[in-house]
Parts: C-alpha cells; sequence; structure tokens
C-alpha cells in the first residue's frame, strides 16, 4: 500500500527533473504532459484501492506512526488527489499552445510539477510538520510561477502573495508548537485521540483558531482574501488557472481535515466563528465579482465566494452540509480551472481581459461561446450543470439546520454570481467587438486551437457529466462526508485497530 501512496508523489517529482533537464527542447512541455498523465493514472489507481479496501496508510521508511512520516488516503484525499491530477493533465495540454519558449527555458514546467506534488503531498500527509513542509513546497513553486516573466504587475502580486503566506507560515508553527506541547504529538490520527486528554481545554481552543487563521489565509477567506485579487490576473493563463483550482482548496482541505479530525472539542465556538467568516466570505466574493470589469479579476473574487460556500457546509456540522460541501469542492475544482483557460482563450481572440474592450464571440467563435457557457452557468448554479446539485445541498443543509440566514446569503451570493457571469457573456460574447473585430479561432496557429480547445473541452464534458448524472458521483461524496465525520478508520489505518477499541468499548459502556 506504501507504493500505491507513493505513486502521485513520484510521477510528478520525477517529471519535474526531467523536465528541467530538457527545458531547452520542445521535448520538455511533452514530457510535462506525459507525467500529468501518469500521475492521475496513479490517483486513480489510489482511488480504486480506497474504494475497494477502505482508509490506507503507509509509514515511510518503515517507522512506524506515530513515530516516522505517514501517508494517509481516505475517501476525501483520494477524491482531491484524482482532482488534482486531472487539473494537472488539462493545465499541462493547453500550455503547449500558450506558454512560450522563454518561460519554458526558464524552468516553468519543472516549477508546475513541484506545485502538483506539493499539493498532492499535502492530500496525503498524516502528519502537521509535513503539512507544513508541503505547504512550502507548494510556496516556492507557486511563487517561482507567479513571477515568471518578470512584469512589474507579476512582481507586485508575488510580492503579496508571499508575504502574507508567510505571516500564515509563521502563525502555523507556532500553533504546531503550541499543540505539540499540550499533547506530545503531531501525527493526525494521533491528535485525534491526543486531543480529548488535553486538560487546558482553553488554551486548546486558541490554538484551533491560530490554525483556523492561518490555513484561512491560504483558503483566502473573510478578511484575508485581498493577496488573491491582487496576484491571480497577473501570471500566465495556464498559472492561474491551476492556482485558482488547487492552491486555495489545499486550504480549505487543511481547515476541513483539522477541524473534524482534531478541533472537534469546542464546535459550539469554533464552528459558529468559521460560519461567520464563512457568510463573510460568500457576500465579500460575490460582491467583489459583480463589481469588476477584467475578467481573471471577477473570476478571482469567485473564487473567494466559492470558499465561502464550501465552508459554510463544513461548519453547520450536519450530515447533509458535509455532503454539499464535498460536492460543491468536486465541481468547482474543474469549473475553475477551466474558466481561468477559457479567459485566456478570450484574450487570445480578442487582445484584452477588461471586458469593456471585448466582444463578438458568441458570432465570430460560437464553440469558444459553447464551452464558456457550461462551466460559467455551472458556476452559477444553473440546472442540470453540477454547480446547482452542490448550491442545492448546501442551501438544503442550511435550512435543515434551522440556518436560515445562511440559506439566504448563499441564495443571494448565487445570484450576484448570475449577474457576474452574465455580465461577462454579456460583454465578451453578445455585443459586438468595441474596435469592429471579428476575432475567431481561425486567426490562431491550428497547434494552439488544438492544444487549447481540447483540455477545456475535456473539463466541459466533466462538469456536464457531473450534472447529468450526479448519483455516482454523490455516493462519493457521501462516502467521502462519513469518512469526516467518523474519523475512527481512519484513526485505526494509521494506529491499528487497538488504539481506538478502548474507546469504542467506553462508549458502549456509557
Amino acid at each position: 500500500m506504501s507504493w500505491v501512496l507513493a505513486l502521485p508523489l513520484m510521477f510528478p517529482f520525477a517529471t519535474a527533473v526531467l523536465a528541467y533537464l530538457c527545458r531547452y527542447t520542445p521535448a520538455g512541455r511533452w514530457i510535462s504532459l506525459i507525467g500529468s498523465i501518469g500521475h492521475l493514472m496513479a490517483g486513480l489507481v489510489l482511488f480504486a484501492e480506497v474504494r475497494a479496501q477502505g482508509v490506507l496508510a503507509g509509514q515511510m521508511g518503515g517507522w512506524a506512526a506515530p513515530f516516522g512520516i505517514t501517508l494517509v488516503a481516505d475517501t476525501f484525499s483520494a477524491i482531491m488527489v484524482v482532482l488534482t491530477g486531472l487539473t494537472a493533465v488539462a493545465v499541462a495540454a493547453y500550455a503547449i499552445g500558450e506558454i512560450n519558449e522563454r518561460k519554458e527555458h526558464l524552468g516553468y514546467h519543472a516549477l508546475f510539477c513541484v506545485l502538483i506534488a506539493g499539493v498532492t503531498g499535502a492530500f496525503l500527509t498524516g502528519d502537521l510538520f509535513n503539512l507544513y513542509v508541503w505547504f512550502e513546497v507548494m510556496l516556492i513553486a507557486s511563487f517561482g510561477l507567479l513571477i515568471l516573466g518578470g512584469r512589474p504587475a507579476q512582481i507586485d502580486g508575488g510580492l503579496k502573495y508571499v508575504t502574507l503566506n508567510l505571516v500564515s507560515t509563521i502563525l502555523f508553527l507556532s500553533g504546531v508548537g503550541l499543540l505539540y506541547g499540550l499533547t506530545g504529538t503531531l501525527n493526525m490520527a494521533d491528535l485525534g485521540l491526543a486531543v480529548d486528554r488535553v486538560e487546558n481545554r482553553g488554551l486548546l481552543t486558541v490554538v484551533a483558531i491560530m490554525f483556523m487563521i492561518a490555513f484561512g489565509v491560504k483558503a483566502a477567506v473573510f478578511p484575508l482574501f485581498f493577496w488573491l485579487p491582487a496576484a491571480y490576473h497577473t501570471p500566465a493563463y495556464v498559472v492561474s488557472a491551476v492556482f485558482a483550482a488547487l492552491l486555495t482548496k489545499v486550504g480549505v482541505y487543511s481547515l476541513i481535515r483539522t477541524f473534524t479530525l482534531i478541533f472537534d472539542h469546542d464546535t459550539a465556538y469554533t464552528h459558529q466563528l468559521l460560519l461567520l467568516v464563512a457568510c463573510l466570505t460568500m457576500l465579500a466574493g460575490a460582491i467583489g465579482a459583480a463589481s469588476q470589469t477584467e475578467i481573471r479579476r471577477i473570476l478571482s473574487f469567485n473564487i473567494i465566494s466559492s470558499i465561502g460556500f464550501i465552508l459554510f457546509g463544513v461548519a453547520l456540522d450536519s450530515p447533509i452540509a458535509m455532503l454539499g460541501a464535498v460536492f460543491y469542492l468536486m465541481h468547482n475544482i474543474p469549473v475553475k480551472a477551466n474558466l481561468f483557460l477559457l479567459a485566456g482563450l478570450i484574450h487570445s481572440l480578442t487582445g484584452a481581459s477588461d471586458l469593456r474592450r471585448t466582444g463578438g464571440l458568441y458570432k465570430t467563435a460560437p464553440l469558444v461561446a459553447l464551452l464558456f457557457f457550461i462551466p460559467a452557468f455551472s458556476l452559477a448554479g444553473f440546472p442540470p450543470l453540477s454547480g446547482f446539485w452542490g448550491k442545492y445541498l448546501l442551501v438544503r443543509g442550511a435550512i435543515a439546520s434551522e440556518a436560515w440566514y445562511v440559506a439566504g446569503i448563499a441564495l443571494f451570493a448565487g445570484l450576484l454570481t448570475i449577474y457576474a457571469m452574465g455580465m461577462v457573456w454579456a460583454e465578451a460574447f453578445w455585443k459586438a467587438h468595441p474596435d469592429g473585430l471579428e476575432p475567431k479561432l481561425s486567426d490562431l496557429p491550428p497547434q494552439q486551437v488544438t492544444a487549447r480547445i481540447v483540455p477545456v473541452a475535456a473539463l466541459g464534458a466533466v462538469t456536464v457529466l457531473i450534472g447529468v448524472f450526479p448519483e455516482p458521483f454523490l455516493q462519493v461524496a457521501e462516502a467521502a462526508a462519513n469518512s469526516l465525520h467518523e474519523p475512527s478508520d481512519y484513526i485505526a489505518a494509521v494506529l491499528g485497530e487497538s488504539a481506538v477499541a478502548p474507546d469504542v468499548e467506553g462508549a458502549l459502556d456509557e
């Protein structure tokens, strides 16, 4: 099982080395694509093993938990690894049509693969300190990708991005130190049991809030989100796409994992605070998106709003709300990647990314219009696309919990999202181009068209598939939500059945 867990990490690291060695030849881009396909295949094998056998745990180097480095995959983390692989393949294919030779020579493909490795490691680690290590791998690679090219706007956005993330890292490490002092362990499964023995519950809640802020920065929650719209519109479109799909989701994943497995001792306080943050994040993102005219800024604020939707499902802490959060996360990753890739296609065709300087694509590039319509209105929650089911489950969860104001805020944020996506549609596609241009796909080199259209169409097909045939995806999401609510299988896979048996017996005695 250790090999099954390690393969999704080995593929991107090995690919990064080969891509860097071949960065001065066209082979580098193909190595990146082939390695990404291998990563996706490894993720699918891991997912199949988890579905067949349950939670998988591997102790690297033969050191038993909680003393060694542990890799763990339950249904939730396996889903995230598969979605990471899907995004990586789409972005690697699209990059063939966008990334120029100069950026390839600077090491774009190697940095991209290291970033994918960091994201995958964060989803599979079973240890808080190693989660910090994977965060640093991601931070180094993402900063390199963000400033690749050296334009002033990129440097400015990169400095804001890295500065706030370093503050987050310091807070995270401080929380890790305090938690180790309280429990004597950093293995997440072991922490799930050790926190119950901590006498100073007040200090434990303070540590929980430190983790909430540290992960909240990385997830771009209110009021810690300003770095995201300042940075995500500056790099290459493929870089924006992989950032939008995955980076904030690592912060969300970390919040979900720690606040279901470790910090479940004071939910009346911590989860109510998380619920307030989620509501403000939904509103801030939706209002910000509706007030912008630059496509990537609109989409960046929509990322923030989407994070709010996911977190309010987690904060409500009910089975249906958690199911909605997991399903919404599954829908959101391919949709977000697709929208940023399409934004790059719009820029290439019209020569602009500001909506006031675009137009005419519905008439001259109807295929692009169709491909944009699918993820845009899925994000807005139109049935039968995938976004509808996610929002439906979340609102239903809020109503079931009698959190009426949360349901109202979610519906209002959804209306603003419809407005923002409708504005992009009206300006970029429906109205005539202000300069009288008639942009067509045939204006681009054929290789660029193929490299860009194929991954965009594939991600669109995934969105339609999830929306039209939601049942199997709902079943997987429900299994993931159940494992988060009942983490005993996770703990037993890491520490052994004997670790949880006394707790089970005690519960039966009571």
